[in-house]
């Protein structure tokens, strides 16, 4: 069983969360080339291993977390808040 370490509720079910992918991808600027946002909304790498994944505590808290995650053994190594990840400059807005 997967279970996502909330830093607002605790450990919780994967269940309860709704996953929406790569946490490390950047926003193209308003002004880049169509083909850099086709690339940022069309393309995706699949990874093996360590990788930090949005996932949003959907039936709990509602908030968006930062997950680092195996992706092999589904192991998991930490959630923080997605805002606080990004203030710090760790993952996409």
């Amino acid at each position: 069983m997967l279970r996502i370490p909330c830093p607002f509720c605790g450990p919780r079910d994967h269940s309860e969360f709704s996953y929406l992918g790569d946490a490390s991808l950047r926003r193209p600027a308003e002004e880049a080339p169509l083909e850099a946002w086709f690339d940022y909304v069309y393309l995706r790498d699949n990874p093996r291993g360590r990788f930090r994944e949005y996932w949003h505590h959907a039936q709990g808290c509602r908030q968006w977390l930062v997950v680092e995650r195996d992706t092999l053994s589904h192991e998991i190594f930490g959630a923080e808040s997605a805002r606080g990840a990004a203030a710090a400059g760790e993952s996409a807005e």
